[in-house]
């Protein structure tokens, strides 16, 4: 594991360290094309195949982001983020961040298109996620200004597949939002089951 590039991603040194399938390792250099977010605990195929529907539909190389930080668990460790980013090797290119919200993801990948999932989504356009309205419209605005736009896979939410149709957008921002089709993705799958599955 690239120990010393995981420290100074951990102190705030860099800001992304990138880890290509073979390993090798750069700070601050982030790969063009989408980038698909997760704590990929495990990385699984409603992942991979999320990454794939995503290049068919906007043509774009999909690469992996995993936040070291994460809004509500904390700071991972540097085992436990060596142990998640070895799923990736010699398979997808991975991203490490410090940064778990997607308007601190805009600073550091202006202009790409976000791979995601309707839960996040739903997070994303959720006023309680932001302490109210205005802070979530801000954060729009934010996104808008850099660039930034999103493309969203369903999900089995409840017993009921749920999709972009299903969420609630702010009107002056739907437009930064398209659905990943049924029939290009759909995988019944979550990490939690997949966890649960394997204790």
């Amino acid at each position: 594991m690239h120990t010393q590039l995981i420290d100074d991603l951990l102190a705030g040194r860099v800001a992304t360290v990138t880890i290509a399938p073979g390993g090798e390792a750069r700070p601050n250099d982030p790969p063009a094309g989408a980038i698909l977010s997760g704590a990929f605990n495990p990385l699984h195929q409603g992942h991979e195949g999320m990454a794939v529907a995503a290049t068919v539909l906007t043509g774009l190389p999909v690469a992996f982001e995993l936040a070291v930080r994460n809004a509500d668990k904390g700071t991972l460790t540097r085992d436990e983020i060596g142990r998640r980013a070895a799923q990736f090797a010699g398979r997808h290119t991975l991203v490490l961040s410090g940064a778990p919200l997607f308007v601190q993801k805009a600073a550091l990948y202006p202009g790409r298109v976000f791979v995601l999932g309707y839960d996040t989504a739903a997070r994303l356009v959720a006023p309680r996620y932001y302490g109210g309205e205005p802070a979530m419209l801000a954060a729009m605005a934010t996104l808008r200004a850099a660039g930034c736009r999103f493309v969203v896979a369903g999900r089995l939410t409840g017993g009921r597949f749920s999709t972009l149709a299903d969420l609630a957008l702010p009107p002056d921002y739907a437009d930064l939002f398209s659905a990943i089709p049924e029939r290009l993705f759909r995988e019944d799958i979550s990490s939690t089951e997949l966890r649960d599955h394997a204790q």
